[in-house]
């Protein structure tokens, strides 16, 4: 019976990554695709990715590994914030516009921002990081944003 509910845990965490359709952004050789999507929009989440750059002249592999994960993860929170401004809101305004004329929301959004969860971490041959972010929608009307699908 353990084994069981077990599998079933992992197949719908398995299933649950798979659902982006995004497939992998680092090759099996270590060097970053030439080609990927950005960001992506489902039912329930938002996704972005972002990467970051070893800093070479550390020594200790550990180290240039987590500063290009931090460095990846600014830039995924980055680049998830374009995203989310070009969205349209009710009334037909870009969450842009919103921003522009409510300062509270724009704090709001961009503490969701950092909230949202690394659901995927690759590292490249050369020790730079590539990660998927993910931001549910959910945290984003509780935010104030009503989003139009």
């Amino acid at each position: 019976m353990k084994n069981t509910l077990l599998l079933v845990v992992v197949s719908l965490l398995a299933w649950g990554c798979s659902s982006t359709n995004q497939k992998g952004t680092v090759s099996d050789k270590g060097d970053i695709e030439r080609e990927w999507v950005e960001e992506g929009v489902t039912k329930n989440f938002v996704f972005a990715r972002g990467i970051g750059a070893a800093d070479q002249t550390l020594e200790n592999k550990t180290q240039r590994m987590a500063t290009s994960r931090n460095a990846s993860i600014v830039n995924g929170q980055y680049n998830m914030l374009s995203f989310i401004k070009g969205v349209s809101l009710e009334g037909g305004i870009t969450v842009e516009k919103a921003i522009e004329t409510d300062s509270v929301l724009a704090t709001k959004i961009e503490s969701v921002i950092k909230g949202a969860q690394v659901v995927r971490t690759e590292w490249t041959s050369d020790d730079g990081c590539v990660i998927v972010l993910r931001l549910s929608k959910k945290a984003l009307k509780e935010a104030g944003l009503k989003i139009v699908d």
